[in-house]
């Protein structure tokens, strides 16, 4: 099942607001249009009124924006003028450089927060790497949490 902006949204706001409420500060978005532009953008809307909120936008490979129509250009521009920190993880695009950014962001990571449907995928690898690690995982797509 697809869901889009509208539905995926809350639930990451949900999730997000509820790491906060836990103590979490820091925030690593992979920067992936959906998800990780809708999570970097609520952290970014927290931070108005929290200075101890942080932003890290972690790049897989230099001009990962390039195919990016010209909306998703500007918040995806948007997000890392904001953020507090842009890492650039890879220094070239090759086969895998989205799955060594995904272990770079779990290897620094307590907490990740998913939108998981089940299928194999960048995700799936992700959400299997972070368990393998201990590192806690929220699906907000789970029944179990909402």
């Amino acid at each position: 099942m697809e869901f889009g902006e509208r539905e995926i949204v809350p639930l990451l706001e949900r999730a997000i607001d509820e790491a906060i409420r836990n103590g979490y500060v820091t925030f690593i978005t992979g920067m992936a249009m959906g998800t990780d532009i809708w999570a970097a953008e609520i952290v970014l809307d927290r931070k108005k009124n929290n200075n101890d909120l942080h932003l890290i936008c972690a790049l897989p490979h230099p001009m990962f924006e390039s195919r990016r129509n010209i909306t998703e250009k500007i918040r995806f521009n948007n997000i890392l003028e904001n953020a507090d920190l842009v890492k650039e993880i890879n220094n070239r695009y090759f086969t895998g450089c989205y799955q060594v950014r995904n272990e770079w962001m779990v290897d620094r990571s307590n907490l990740v927060i998913a939108v998981f449907n089940g299928q194999n995928s960048g995700t799936k690898n992700t959400v299997d790497y972070a368990k393998r690690k201990d590192v806690q995982v929220i699906n907000v797509l789970d029944a179990e949490y909402n």
